[in-house]
């Protein structure tokens, strides 16, 4: 098989991503190999691919359970042989991998660098042809890396152990020059290709508030999307008890996570976030490293995080599926002072490190720090602060983040606020945003004609506003309590008493909207850069057909106990939506379909498609 071919098969996609072509060539050539992609760039199919096509096994280094679990279980729905070898497993689930290994039942085997220099794993090692061992995460090998393993460093001897020494890769997707040059150094790469395929995340919008209330904010903005999926990083397990607390008491799906609640209660409330029973998770920085859940779509930081690296990673959670995502810092002074003291303290690794190291290391984050507070002061475009901490160089205007959009406008929305109202009351009040919103609109939906709002007397009125737009005021109208939101499983708009006193009125309701400037040439001239989003936006998506196919989804995942982004992306069942396919050839030809899945779901997903 080509890479191409096993692309296809396994992976359900048609073409690769920047800079996977020439990463999976030079491994497949024999040659060490270092890329640096971002978050969502699909770096798992640089060393995933090749895997399938080495006559032996590839190992995988990882450093998180969660991780390797989600790796292997999206794997294993591919139609993938791997495994994990970690503290999760009991003895004879671990001696049974181990054994299944020896026995080259697997392809792909996920292990922790603890269990590398053990004499059970050594010897298993000895006795199977390994044909690459993948390091990922491979920042975690530098003491300038924000998440430095000293167990890291367990990898070049495990290497230097092996009788014939196998194809060795390393991936990240945040890592400074200093960082780069560490890595290629500890892991002793010979002559390597290394492949920078760029930082952005385009599809991210960022965003710096300095609010008075914290709280209110963050709260605000859960409620306005309240069916989306988001993660609030706080910097104390205090902060993430009481904003969750907080959350749960006004009705927002939350759960919680920290390094203070059991192994098991942490595992409990992952699963119920992955497995999209719990919407929003509050956590520390304890939380995310390896959860491939891709339909995240915003990520609030509560506080200021200790430097870029972590931000960016933290925030770069939000929107793996490559549709438009939020990310919200939210700035006070205090955040400076705790995150001083948590550097101050910080035992973790200094332990095997000498103290001319570890003052040195402190020293590199107090400076990593003192431009994270930068960032949170800049006028400047954000998105080309983090890409010029990165080294690589962007245009001072995207587009895509509050600074480039700090300019405001204010617009007389009196109008379409009233003919909002007047769809809500006019249908009795029994209906939730999407409706209304597409009954003003004048969709032609199945849904809209089932329910006969395309006999309201404010269908179609309001044709000739964006869907956007109306989506943004009607947020803007419950916001303000024009219009109350049931805290319902499907919330439904109600009318306030505000609503009548702006029918009546005669004083415009005023809203502040951000005037984008134009977009400079740099902007547009961008070399070798993809459109924002390839896929189709859930709006141009039929809301109706999208929700039967992720009821579908839903349901597959529960009876397969796999998180419903397993089974397809959010990205996919929109394709589907917009693609319709009729056939199982047209299927296979929606991004995400590999010829696995459609064996389990496809007609499945079909007889819904059909039956619209």
């Amino acid at each position: 098989m080509t890479k191409e071919e096993v692309l296809k098969k396994y992976f359900g996609y048609s073409e690769f991503r920047e800079g996977q072509a020439p990463l999976i060539d030079s491994i497949l050539s024999g040659k060490d190999t270092f890329g640096i992609i971002p978050t969502s760039g699909g770096k798992s199919l640089c060393y995933q691919i090749p895997a399938l096509l080495f006559p032996g096994i590839t190992l995988v280094i990882s450093p998180l359970i969660s991780l390797m679990r989600d790796q292997v279980i999206a794997l294993n729905e591919a139609g993938v042989h791997a495994a994990y070898l970690n503290s999760s497993l009991t003895q004879g689930q671990y001696y049974k991998a181990l054994e299944n290994m020896k026995q080259g039942q697997y392809k792909i085997v996920y292990v922790a660098p603890e269990r590398l220099l053990t004499d059970s794993f050594l010897q298993a090692a000895s006795q199977v042809e390994i044909s690459m061992v993948s390091v990922d995460e491979a920042h975690c090998i530098s003491q300038w890396g924000q998440d430095f393993r000293p167990s890291y460093l367990k990898v070049i001897e495990f290497i230097a152990y092996l009788p014939t020494r196998p194809v060795v890769s390393a991936f990240t997707a945040t890592a400074t020059k200093q960082v780069r040059e560490d890595v290629i150094a500890l892991l002793r790469l010979k002559d390597p290709t290394i492949l920078i395929t760029g930082f952005d995340r385009e599809n991210l919008k960022f965003s710096v508030l300095h609010p008075k209330d914290r709280y209110q904010v963050t709260a605000d903005y859960v409620k306005e999307h309240r069916e989306e999926c988001g993660i609030i990083y706080c910097l104390t397990r205090k902060l993430v008890e009481e904003v969750a607390e907080k959350l749960q008491q006004e009705g927002i799906s939350v759960t919680r996570y920290h390094a203070g609640l059991s192994d098991g209660e942490r595992r409990q409330n992952q699963d119920a976030f992955i497995y999209d029973q719990k919407q929003v998770m509050v956590a520390t920085n304890a939380f995310g490293m390896g959860i491939d859940k891709s339909n995240v779509r915003y990520v609030i930081h509560y506080n200021m995080p200790k430097n870029i690296e972590s931000y960016y990673q933290e925030a770069g959670r939000a929107g793996r599926d490559g549709l438009n995502s939020e990310c919200i810092l939210l700035y006070g002074g205090q955040d400076v002072v705790t995150n001083q003291f948590f550097i101050d303290r910080q035992q973790e690794a200094e332990a095997e490190m000498e103290p001319q190291q570890v003052a040195a290391v402190k020293e590199s984050e107090r400076e990593r720090l003192r431009k994270m507070t930068f960032y949170c002061f800049t006028n400047d475009c954000l998105r080309e602060y983090i890409l010029n901490y990165f080294g690589e160089k962007a245009p001072n205007y995207c587009g895509n983040c509050s600074n480039c959009l700090t300019q405001f406008e204010d617009v007389d929305i009196t109008e379409i606020a009233r003919k909002l109202i007047g769809c809500v009351e006019t249908s009795h009040q029994r209906y939730g945003i999407v409706m209304i919103v597409d009954t003003v609109h004048g969709s032609t939906n199945a849904k809209i004609q089932r329910c006969r709002m395309d006999e309201n007397p404010y269908y179609g009125t309001l044709g000739e506003v964006p869907i956007h737009r109306l989506r943004q005021i009607m947020n803007y109208l419950t916001l303000k309590g024009y219009l109350l939101l049931t805290n319902d499983e499907y919330p439904i708009l109600k009318l306030s008493p505000q609503s009548r006193q702006l029918v009546s009125q005669e004083e415009p309701l005023m809203m502040k909207v951000a005037k984008e400037r134009e977009k400079t040439e740099a902007k547009k001239e961008k070399k070798g850069r993809k459109a924002k989003i390839t896929a189709a936006s859930l709006e141009e998506a039929d809301e109706e057909l999208f929700e039967g196919l992720r009821a579908l989804r839903t349901e597959i995942a529960k009876a397969e106990k796999v998180p419903p982004y397993i089974v397809f992306s959010d990205k996919t069942l929109i394709q589907m939506c917009t693609l319709k396919p009729k056939t199982r050839e047209e299927m296979l030809e929606v991004s995400g379909v590999g010829e696995a899945k459609y064996q389990k779901y496809g007609d499945r997903f079909l007889e819904v498609l059909l039956g619209f």
